[in-house]
């Protein structure tokens, strides 16, 4: 046998063994083809598909810190050396210090939205877990301690003009809650809360809107006591220059009713101001009772603020696309004042500080609504670190 032979062999067996494996040999299947998230810009920037839908999904959030100080924004505790010294029977006396109130919240948000022929349908869901610095009654004293908590801001299902919703009550969000400041209910209250509603919003495609509701109310007094629900109706008219709104609240527990006006102006691209008036037929005896019993101390459900009227204005200066300042004032009926001031400040895109300064003042009052003892008043300062995303 020559080499050429034994060459064209091997080669030859080489190919038969080759052949044999690759008969037995694992077939991998194609992968399918991978499908990538798609943006969605119908809604506005940060919305995508959710994959195998033609549903839009956003998520976003914050996170939040916030630092309290003075006799509005902070918090009063017994001095704990003072107080263990006179457990121990080793002090006589025990002071009450003025301290920080701290909170840092964690919120989460998700808005999906999708066309259909009755229009968009929206699901929107705005939940958060905080941990605060909270002052804990001992007699006619307090001291600090921290707790945390969770809650349900808001959570809204939409389609075309219904909503039903737990999320502020129409009587806040109709005439678009107060000022731009952080401390938006300082001295004179404008809303009373959050509450399951179910409500029709008409949009007249010129600007003007109209929106009539039901609710169920929130707290020992006011949540619905019968099948009557609580009833508000509102409507703005928006234009360039601002806008007008108006809204009327029926309490259905009490039969009370109180309603809310406000005009905003758009004096240029920088300024702009906003001034509230609130009227109700204000029952001084209930409210007092309801104090005692620390309650909501208010007449009725929709009449947050004391005596027949109050008034808010305010208004907001951006100095330029980073930074602008807020400012409120508050008065009403019962000589209830209150202030804020504040800078809101981007530092960089998505984080915000916020420093500002606030002023209360006011007068306790009886049964029958006459002042007892002198104008009690107090400052406070607040700062505000917000990550957004």
């Amino acid at each position: 046998m020559n080499i050429k032979s034994l060459l064209l062999g091997s080669a030859a067996a080489l190919v038969a063994v080759s052949g044999a494996r690759a008969a037995d040999a694992i077939v991998v299947a194609e992968p399918e083809p991978a499908e990538y998230v798609r943006i969605c810009d119908v809604y506005g920037a940060g919305y995508f598909y959710i994959p195998g839908t033609e549903t839009c999904l956003k998520i976003g959030g914050y996170l939040r810190y916030d630092i309290g100080v003075g006799d509005a924004l902070g918090l009063k505790s017994i001095d704990k050396k003072d107080a263990y010294n006179f457990i121990r029977g080793t002090g006589n006396t025990v002071d009450i210090n003025d301290t920080y109130f701290k909170r840092m919240r964690a919120q989460l948000t998700f808005d999906a939205r999708s066309e259909t022929e009755y229009g968009t349908l929206r699901g929107f869901i705005a939940t958060y877990y905080q941990r605060d610095s909270v002052e804990v009654d001992i007699g006619n004293d307090t001291y600090s301690d921290t707790a945390s908590a969770w809650a349900l801001e808001h959570a809204i299902i939409q389609l075309g003009g219904l909503t039903i919703a737990y999320t502020d009550s129409l009587f806040e969000t109709l005439t678009d809650s107060a000022g731009s400041v952080i401390n938006d209910g300082i001295g004179v209250n404008y809303t009373p809360g959050k509450t399951h509603l179910i409500a029709y919003t008409f949009d007249g495609g010129n600007g003007f809107s109209a929106t009539i509701g039901v609710e169920e109310g929130s707290g020992e007094e006011y949540t619905l006591d019968s099948y009557v629900p609580h009833v508000v109706a509102g409507a703005s008219f928006t234009q360039g220059w601002g806008k007008i709104a108006g809204v009327i609240g029926y309490d259905a527990n009490f039969g009370e009713v109180a309603g809310k006006v406000r005009v905003d102006f758009n004096v240029n691209e920088a300024l702009s101001l906003w001034v509230m008036a609130g009227y109700q037929d204000y029952n001084a005896e209930r409210a007092w009772w309801s104090d005692q019993f620390d309650l909501s101390g208010r007449s009725s459900y929709y009449g947050v603020w004391g005596g027949d009227w109050a008034v808010w204005g305010g208004g907001q200066y951006r100095f330029n696309e980073k930074g602008s300042l807020d400012v409120q004032l508050a008065y009403d009926d019962n000589e209830t004042f209150g202030a804020a001031v504040g800078v809101n400040y981007a530092l960089v895109p998505g984080f915000n500080i916020r420093p500002e300064v606030v002023y209360a003042s006011g007068y306790e009052r009886d049964i029958n609504n006459n002042k007892i003892g002198g104008k009690k008043d107090g400052w406070g300062g607040y700062l505000r670190f917000q990550r957004s995303f």
